[in-house]
């Protein structure tokens, strides 16, 4: 296994975050049609800092303590993470089809279907677990300790709120079924029900 320098562990962290954001939005527009906004990409304020964060750090510690940035089996580590990550995200995306968008619906659209076949018959939300490897993934590919840390906390934090919100609405929509549904499929999320 050949040893990743710091220079290619950027490269392959610039090539994971251009394919993740611009499928998501290619997929959407697929999906949904030209009614998809610049939101589909999933950038915002926010993930803006964190990413940000992530760079200084790569570079911070690239300068100051190489040996951290030649962890190649930890490297490879995090680009098999981003690969299942990515790999997961878009079979739940794809799956779901049409039932699936970026924002929490709070009104029943009539094409929107409770999807519990493929991916979704071994996790309600398939996709938050399929983010949620991709982007701790980046930050172990990158051997990045403190944003390793730092993602995982935000990025479950994140779901913990989320998954019951969007879950409320999908008993509203769906009911008895999505309830015997929540009650036989984990969220997939670690520790959240």
């Amino acid at each position: 296994m050949a040893e990743l320098s710091s220079l290619e562990e950027l490269w392959w962290m610039l090539g994971a975050l251009f394919f993740f954001h611009t499928s998501e939005y290619v997929l959407a527009l697929l999906f949904h049609g030209r009614g998809v906004s610049l939101g589909s990409f999933l950038i915002s304020g926010p993930y803006l800092v964190a990413l940000g964060c992530s760079f200084v750090e790569h570079g911070v510690e690239s300068r100051y303590a190489p040996w951290m940035k030649t962890l190649s089996p930890v490297s490879y580590m995090g680009l098999a993470m981003v690969v299942v990550g990515e790999f997961m995200r878009k079979c739940a995306v794809v799956t779901a089809n049409h039932s699936f968008t970026h924002d929490i619906k709070t009104f029943h659209r009539p094409e929107h279907r409770l999807v519990t076949h493929g991916i979704y018959r071994f996790f309600r939300h398939p996709g938050y677990l399929g983010f949620l490897i991709w982007s701790v993934g980046s930050q172990v590919l990158l051997c990045n300790p403190v944003c390793t840390v730092g993602y995982t906390i935000v990025m479950w934090r994140f779901f913990r709120d989320r998954i019951p919100y969007e879950e409320f609405f999908l008993v509203q929509f769906f009911g008895e079924e999505y309830q015997q549904y929540a009650e036989r499929v984990p969220s997939g999320i670690p520790f959240i029900q």
